[in-house]
């Protein structure tokens, strides 16, 4: 793999232009085989007493959890065409190489760099600008905040609220002793900046110091004995954020509903007759519902992006290795990254510099560059491969082509169609990967611990052979090299598709007690999220458009996502601003307003219901 040159200019202390390379950079080969489409599954569905007794005799019986491997199609993997010429790729780590420029958290959290919203007289997301302007102003305080917040989202008490659910743990003394230090800064007037005191969560895969519990949604606990925080949270902390608690999330992360038997599932606020999606769902649920502006999530196969979209909110899954979550080491070395979920583009985009900041005692974190603002120069170009683009369902297909033909008469975007090779393929690779990862982290206890969905999950992927597991991962070398080629051919390249082809996961009555086993639903959900995660890309979804449910109240959100080179966020960052464009300019009737969102501000005293607060 070869080191090449793109061109940028950067804004950051001092401007710059000079030549960005990459280490590890894949060989830019084109691979170019005929769009085969992905016949539909058919795994049995299992739910209720059925997927606790299917859980049970699975492994008793001789040969059936093989049989059920097989029918997944995983043991045809060796016989693709082509992988038998490339080298296996077994963590798609690709670093910029950048000019190290000397910068704190200070320069992303200055009120003076920022491009502040201003209060709106419509309805609207709660963003830090407005807790910057309430705490700015003098109309509430940190601990005013969270002294609303802590009722609406504690599960202990007699009367938790519908939010609860979001949440799996909140340390009530350091949450105050959090809120009572922003207080007193603010009221000296030696604010930290614009996160000073703004409330925010953390998916319960983050290590967090005085949480002696990490459940990951699981009966087991994962916690790390040096009781020590995050580093990726520990920036927004050091930054001044108020670490509200720790989000719920699917068991292990294994699923993309987020049903949890253990701890209950959260809402989704725009329709609690679906699911909020998973496996980041907790910290969705809690954006959206409007409790905070930004929170922690984790991506292995669109466990960031996913629930984002069915939550109507922004999600940045990130370069792969970018992110440090040290101590805490992810079961998905190779697929999973950590990353913001945030209500607005703003939220997003600082709550990104800030934990993007490289972590000096992480091997891989430390070798990339401070994240700096910069000003974007050459080609729009967004590709499509309309062969996979036109799977969606037609509805979830209107919007998110609405939303592009926006970007490319409005914002001059240039479309290009591109080919990518193996898809089906690919993603049952990417399935396959992250499956044989997490169970390489598990012993037979720990299995029998699991709820009965993942049980079975598990039990399957435990057929795997090491021949198919280098045949992934000389699929993943493949589709690294195409997307090089891609890169390299139409500079400026965004590849677009739909987050997810189907508007949602209706919960199903029977769901609740034991959770359900529905691989066939959990692909359709993958469509097309596997791909960053598989090849280490950078991806961002956005909201761009609602549609009828097909049960319950409450206009569905529909996702468009976009996906970069490697390095690239300040690109998609750019893309995702763009789509708020859309959402509140181009498209009829504007951003909806989900129907359990709560306005923050008005649950504190001396502020007027609904008014905009001006400092």
């Amino acid at each position: 793999m070869q080191p090449i040159e793109r061109q940028f200019s950067f804004e950051g202390p001092e401007e710059l232009n000079h030549a960005q390379e990459f280490h590890g950079y894949p060989e830019a080969k084109a691979h170019v085989y005929p769009y085969t489409p992905s016949k539909s599954p058919k795994n049995p569905v299992l739910r209720g007493a059925g997927v606790k007794a299917g859980a049970a005799m699975l492994p008793l019986i001789p040969g059936l959890p093989s049989l059920f491997y097989k029918k997944a199609g995983w043991s045809k993997l060796r016989f693709t065409e082509g992988i038998k010429d490339v080298d296996a790729t077994y963590d798609p780590i690709v670093i910029p190489l950048r000019p190290r420029i000397q910068c704190s958290s200070v320069v992303y959290t200055d009120p003076a760099q920022l491009p502040l919203t201003p209060p709106r007289e419509t309805w609207a997301f709660r963003s830090i600008s407005d807790y910057h302007r309430a705490y700015k102003s003098g109309k509430t305080t940190p601990t005013e905040v969270v002294e609303a917040l802590l009722p609406v989202i504690l599960r202990s008490g007699d009367n938790p609220t519908v939010h609860s659910k979001a949440w799996l743990d909140s340390n009530v003394e350091l949450i105050r002793a959090a809120a009572a230090a922003s207080t007193k800064r603010w009221k000296s007037g030696s604010s930290m900046g614009v996160l000073d005191g703004v409330p925010i969560g953390a998916k319960d895969e983050a290590d967090i110091k005085g949480y002696y519990k990490k459940n990951m949604g699981s009966k087991l606990n994962w916690n790390d004995p040096s009781d020590s925080t995050s580093w990726c949270v520990l920036k927004w902390e050091e930054a001044g954020a108020i670490l509200m608690g720790k989000t719920n999330m699917h068991e292990i992360g294994l699923d993309t509903s987020n049903n949890n038997p253990n701890f209950g599932t959260p809402i989704n606020p725009y329709n609690m007759s679906y699911y909020s999606g998973g496996s980041s769902g907790g910290s969705a649920s809690a954006v959206a519902a409007g409790i905070i502006p930004f929170a922690l999530g984790c991506d292995g196969g669109g466990s960031i992006r996913l629930p984002a979209s069915w939550c109507g909110i922004y999600g940045l899954k990130t370069t792969h290795g970018w992110i440090s979550t040290r101590p805490y080491k992810t079961p998905a070395r190779s697929t999973s990254v950590a990353g913001p979920m945030a209500a607005t583009m703003l939220d997003l985009e600082v709550a990104w510099r800030v934990m993007a900041q490289p972590d000096p005692d992480c091997a891989i974190s430390s070798q990339f560059p401070i994240p700096s603002k910069r000003q974007l120069e050459g080609p729009k170009r967004i590709g499509i491969y309309r062969d996979w683009f036109d799977r969606a369902d037609p509805e979830v297909k209107k919007k998110c082509q609405d939303a592009i033909d926006y970007y490319t008469t409005k914002l001059g975007y240039e479309l290009v169609s591109i080919t990518i090779p193996h898809i089906k393929e690919a993603q049952m690779a990417h399935a396959l990967t992250i499956l044989n990862e997490a169970n390489a982290t598990l012993t037979k206890p720990e299995i029998k611990q699991l709820t009965p969905p993942n049980k079975i999950l598990i039990t399957v992927g435990r057929s795997a052979s090491v021949t198919d597991f280098l045949a992934a991962q000389r699929l993943r070398t493949m589709v690294m090299e195409h997307l090089a080629h891609l890169f390299k051919t139409h500079p400026g390249l965004i590849i677009v598709t739909p987050t997810t082809p189907n508007a949602g996961w209706p919960i199903h009555r029977k769901d609740a007690k034991h959770g359900s086993s529905n691989g066939n639903q959990s692909i359709r959900n993958m469509e097309y999220v596997w791909l960053a995660n598989f090849t280490g890309c950078p991806s961002i979804s956005m909201p761009v458009g609602y549609v009828d449910p097909v049960q319950g109240n409450g206009q569905f959100p529909v996702g468009l996502m976009a996906m970069a080179e490697w390095g690239a966020e300040e690109q998609l960052i750019l893309f995702g601003y763009e789509s708020e464009e859309w959402l509140n300019e181009g498209l009829k009737g504007g951003r909806v307003k989900p129907k359990e969102w709560i306005d923050v501000m008005d649950l504190l005293p001396g502020i007027e219901k609904h008014t905009p607060i001006v400092a």
